[in-house]
C-alpha cells in the first residue's frame, strides 16, 4: 500500500512545485514591467519643468478612439519643432532636451507618447504607421496652434512615422529631421525571437513596453511598404543622420533615402562614423544643428528663396 501511494505522492509534490514556480514568475513579470517603462509621470515631468525654469505644460487628448499624453514647452508664437521617440521609449526620452537654450528661443517644442508607450496606453500598441500619423496630427493642426515653420524631428521608427506625416498632411510639415531611420522595407534586423513574442502564449508575460515595440517591428516591412507610392509627396527639407556602424537599421536606408525623395528640395545625408544605432546621447549637438538647418532651409522656402 505504502508503495503504491509513493508516486502520488511524487506528483502531489511535483505538482506544488509547478504551482508554486509559475506564481514566483507571474510575480516577477509584473515587477519586471513596473521597472522597465520608460517613462516619467507628469508630476516627474512638472517638477523637472519647476526646476529648470520651463514653460513646459502636459496634457491629454483624444483622437480616433485613443488617448494620447504630449507635453508643450515655450512660447505659442515661436515656430514649432515636434520630436517623436522611437521603439521602444517615450516622450520622456526629450525631457534634457526641453532646456536646451538654442532651441528654447527658436522652437515651441512638442513631445508625445506614441501609442502604445509612456501614458499613451502602455502596451496597446498601434501597429498601422498611417494610423499612428493620424493620431499625432491633431498636435499640430487643431490642438496646440502650431506656428509655422513645423519641423518634425524623428529618432529610429519616430522617423518612419515623421514621414508619414509628411506625406498623408503635406501642408503641416515643413521640415524633417531623421536620426537612424527606418525607411526601406525589410532594411532593418529582424531578431529571431520577435515572432516567438506575439504568441498570446508568450506575450503576457512580456512587459508591456517591448509588447508595443514587437507589435511594431512585426508589422514594419509591410508598413513601409505601404509608404512606397507616397515618398513623392514629401517636398520639404530633410536631414539625414545615422551610425556608419548602425547594428539595427541597415545603412542601406541612406542610399533608399535618396532614390525615393526624389521632390525634396533638400536632403543632406550625414553618417557618424565609429557610431551604432543610438545617436542623441552621444551626438545631441550635431542633431540639434541638423534641426536648426533644415529649419532655416524650411523658413526659406516660406519666404520664396531657393
Amino acid at each position: 500500500m505504502k508503495n503504491k501511494q509513493r508516486p502520488y505522492r511524487w506528483l502531489r509534490r511535483s505538482l506544488r512545485i509547478l504551482i508554486t514556480s509559475l506564481v514566483v514568475f507571474i510575480i516577477a513579470c509584473l515587477i519586471f514591467d513596473q521597472f522597465v517603462q520608460f517613462r516619467k509621470p507628469d508630476d516627474e515631468l512638472r517638477k523637472m519643468f519647476t526646476e529648470r525654469g520651463i514653460d513646459g505644460k502636459i496634457g491629454y487628448y483624444t483622437a480616433r478612439g485613443r488617448t494620447l499624453r504630449y507635453a508643450v514647452v515655450g512660447a505659442d508664437s515661436l515656430p514649432t519643432l515636434l520630436m517623436l521617440h522611437g521603439s521602444p521609449g517615450s516622450m520622456s526620452y526629450y525631457a534634457g532636451r526641453y532646456a536646451d537654450s538654442s532651441l528654447q528661443k527658436t522652437f515651441r517644442m512638442i513631445t508625445v507618447d506614441r501609442p502604445g508607450y509612456g501614458y499613451s496606453e502602455l502596451g496597446n500598441p498601434e501597429p498601422s504607421i498611417g494610423e499612428q500619423a493620424a493620431l499625432i496630427r491633431p498636435l499640430l493642426d487643431s490642438l496646440t496652434k502650431a506656428h509655422h515653420p513645423v519641423i518634425i524631428a524623428g529618432g529610429s521608427y519616430g522617423s518612419s512615422v515623421a514621414c508619414r506625416l509628411a506625406m498623408d498632411y503635406p501642408e503641416l510639415v515643413d521640415g524633417l529631421v531623421l536620426t537612424g531611420p527606418s525607411l526601406g522595407p525589410g532594411l532593418e534586423k529582424m531578431f529571431w525571437f520577435t515572432p516567438m513574442i506575439e504568441h498570446w502564449s508568450i506575450r503576457w508575460f512580456i512587459p508591456r513596453i517591448f509588447r508595443s515595440a514587437n507589435t511594431e517591428k512585426m508589422h514594419h516591412k509591410e508598413e513601409l511598404e505601404k509608404m512606397l507610392p507616397l515618398w513623392k509627396n514629401i517636398r520639404v527639407p530633410v536631414a539625414y543622420m545615422q551610425g556608419a556602424h548602425d547594428e539595427l537599421i541597415d545603412t542601406a536606408n541612406a542610399g533608399f533615402a535618396r532614390e525615393h525623395l526624389v521632390n525634396a528640395p533638400y536632403l543632406d545625408i550625414h553618417f557618424f562614423q565609429n557610431r551604432e544605432h543610438r545617436l542623441a546621447q552621444f551626438e545631441w549637438p550635431a542633431i540639434r544643428d541638423a534641426i536648426l538647418r533644415v529649419y532655416g532651409k524650411a523658413l526659406q522656402l516660406r519666404n520664396g528663396v531657393h
